[in-house]
């Protein structure tokens, strides 16, 4: 069974919100309809990614990056393309969005 971590409008569109699930913390950015959900752990030094509450974004809103070394991420891969974990990868959480609720996967 697919469990509920919020409604969709709960993330504006082209922003970032941090969650609490199940004692996980993560972050979930939203492009038109679509939600990528990511633990909030850089893979450099596992430190949360936000500078600020639910501030992931870089300043153009078209990649993650991370508040401690500036290293950026894909949205959709959570891909590092810039910084000292470039190659690496955020740790993805399955997701979808189905009758306005973003779901998580099991």
């Amino acid at each position: 069974m697919n469990e509920p971590l919020c409604m969709l409008d709960d993330i504006p569109d082209g922003q970032s919100r941090s969650f609490t699930h199940q004692d996980m913390s993560l972050v979930a950015v939203r492009k038109a309809n679509e939600v990528y959900v990511y633990h909030n752990s850089c893979p450099h030094l596992g430190l949360p990614l936000e500078w600020q509450a639910d501030k992931f974004l870089n300043i153009d809103k078209t990649l993650i990056q991370c508040n401690t070394h500036g290293a950026l991420f894909t949205i959709e891969e959570g891909l590092c393309v810039s910084g000292p974990c470039h190659g690496a990868s955020l740790v993805s959480v399955p997701c979808k969005v189905e009758n306005g609720a973003v779901l998580m996967m099991k």
